[in-house]
Formats: C-alpha cells, structure tokens, sequence
C-alpha cells in the first residue's frame, strides 16, 4: 500500500475530476483525436479486425481523467469513427450482422470499463473523504486530549494552592487541624460538583442555571431554608477555565454570606447574584455578589481579615483579571433600600 500511494499521487495530478464540463470535454476530444490519428498511422501495419485497437485506451484514459461523461462521449465518438473509418465496407455506415455484432462487442466492453472507472473514482472519493473526517477526528481528539491535560493540571494546580492557604490557617492545636481539613474536603467536593455541571454535555451551556442550582444544594446542605438567591446572569466568560474560576469565587462569596451575614437572623434574607456587561466597556464583565444580612462591622479592614474565604476569592479575581471592590450593600444604587448588607464586586474581562 504504501509503495502505490506516490504513483496516485503522480497519476491524481492529471485528473479534470474536479475542473468544470469545458476542460474535461475538451479533453476527451484531444483524446479522442489522438486515438484517431494514431489508430490511421498504424492502419497500414495492422493485420484486419484490430479497428478498436486505440480507441479502447482512449475511452479508458479519459474515463479516468475526466470523468463518466466525457468516457461516454469519446466512446460513442471512437466507435462512430471505428465504424466509418475501419470496418468495411470503409468509409460508411453500413449495418450488417457482423457489423452488428463487432459494434454490440465494443458497446459492452466500453460500458464495462466505464462502470468500472466509475465506481473506483466513487470509492476513492468516499475513501478521500473518510480519511479526511478520519484526521480532523484525529485532530480534535489530540487537541481535546492536551486540553484535557492542561485543565487537570490547572486544576491540579488550584487544588494544591487551596491546600497551602489551608495549611497556613492552621496552628498547633489539633481542633484547628481537623476544622482546617474539613473546611479543605468541603471546598474540594464544592469543586467537584462545579465540575460535574460545567462539564457535562447533559446539563447544557447555561451558565446561570449552574449557579442557580449550586445556590439551592449550598442552601440546603447550611440547612438555611429562610435564605433565598437571586440570580441573574446576563453574559459569561467563554473560556471553560474562567467559567470554573468565576464560579469558585461566587460559592466562596456566598459561602460568607451564609456564614456570617444571617448569624443571629431568624427571618432569613436574600443573596443576589448578578453577572451581567458592563454597556459602555465591551468585553468586561461585573459580577456582584450582595446580601442584606448585618452588613460590615465598624472599622473593617480587610486587609488584616484572617478569613481563609477572602483570600481565595482574592487570588481568583486576580487569576481573572479583575479589579475586586467590597462595600455595604447600600452604598451602590440597587442595593437593598434600608439594609445594611455587604456587596462583592467584580470587574473583569470576559
């Protein structure tokens, strides 16, 4: 196989398969032309009853490069010339029996070449076609496979930096250790379940359904059924990798809220959840996280928080781009009329 595969090539180079009717019929007639010119020359040296001897190559050759209908047409041209020119009586078209049968001999032996070129240029078209949908499959899978290897090591990556920050909050007592790891298992299994839904192809693109439903199990497993989300998502990054970033920082934003913003409420609240463009930045994004819990103590710095949250969600706005701001609630225009509350805002490009 691989010692035929450069003589295909050589032949493919003069094929009219692909050309438009003009060249591919002016082909055949050249052909044909040839075929006639040569088969003369040769007339005087051929023994009777050779008078198809040049124009079965011709027929052959031309099916070959140009396709089925110019191989008809320079058949039925060779067998008319054969017929005037080499079967007596020449130079007429007489009908006898043997004429009759020389010319039905031909018409089968030239439909059966034909046919046969015809159906190896079909097969060789789909077999082209097969090995082209063969390496883009290829491709995909090999591209798909270093994109696979890449997340993971991303991922990877974020695990062991999760870990690190975890480490650092720990101090020598043993509570402290065993209240680290569980915070740690639970972040990692919250990242799990963000995998789960950004990645499987039956839970769809949208990537507000996916927040909206990591709310509703993050609810429930803080056994905080006052608490109700909001969720508006309007627009979201392209890449899968921001898209995982984004949402890590929106369950560590909301993860505070619960913690900290209801503590002591019995009515329970509302977290709003808004990711939307910003009009007059296009590519940019705003994320806003807000509560109408009880808000930010006085003189709160976060820069000295110890608060394990705060640094992650830091280090994702940065792995994002963003620009990080936090506030009370009230202090922007939609915030909750009266409430105290506490907004997490982010800008960042999509």
């Amino acid at each position: 196989m691989g010692s035929d595969r450069p003589v295909w090539q050589w032949v493919a180079r003069f094929s009219l398969l692909r050309r438009g009717p003009v060249p591919r019929y002016g082909a055949a007639l050249l052909i044909f032309a040839a075929a006639l010119l040569v088969r003369q020359a040769a007339d005087s040296t051929l023994p009777t009853g050779f008078p198809y001897l040049t124009f079965f190559p011709a027929v052959i050759v031309t099916t070959f490069m140009a396709g089925r209908g110019p191989g008809v047409a320079t058949a039925v041209l060779s067998g008319l010339a054969a017929w005037y020119f080499f079967i007596p009586p020449y130079h007429s078209f007489a009908l006898d029996a043997s004429v009759g049968v020389a010319l039905g001999f031909y018409a089968v032996v030239v439909a059966v070449d034909i046919a046969l070129i015809h159906g190896m240029q079909v097969t060789l078209a789909r077999l082209q076609e097969e090995r082209g949908r063969t390496a883009s499959l290829l491709e995909a899978q090999t591209t798909m496979f270093h994109e696979l290897q890449h997340r993971v090591a991303n991922n990877m990556q974020f695990v062991s930096a999760l870990l690190a920050l975890q480490r650092r909050s720990i101090d020598r007592s043993p509570d402290a250790a065993v209240a680290a790891l569980e915070e740690a298992e639970r972040r990692l299994d919250t990242m799990a379940r963000l995998h789960r839904r950004l990645h499987d192809p039956r839970s769809g693109d949208d990537f507000g359904s996916h927040i909206d439903g990591l709310c509703r199990d993050m609810l429930a497993a803080a056994g905080m059924s006052g608490v109700t989300c909001r969720v508006t998502v309007q627009a979201a990054p392209r890449s899968p990798e921001r898209l995982l970033a984004l949402a890590m920082l929106i369950v560590e934003a909301l993860t505070n809220s619960l913690k900290h913003a209801f503590a002591g409420r019995d009515g329970g609240g509302t977290v709003t959840i808004e990711l939307t463009g910003l009009p007059d930045q296009p590519g940019q994004l705003r994320l806003l996280v807000m509560d109408d819990g009880v808000g930010l103590p006085d003189g709160f710095d976060v820069q000295r928080l110890p608060s394990l949250g705060w640094k992650i969600i830091q280090s994702l706005a940065a792995q994002l781009s963003g620009r990080l701001s936090h506030g009370p609630a009230n202090g922007i225009a939609n915030g909750p009329g009266g409430s105290t509350g506490t907004r997490i805002e982010l800008h960042f490009p999509a």
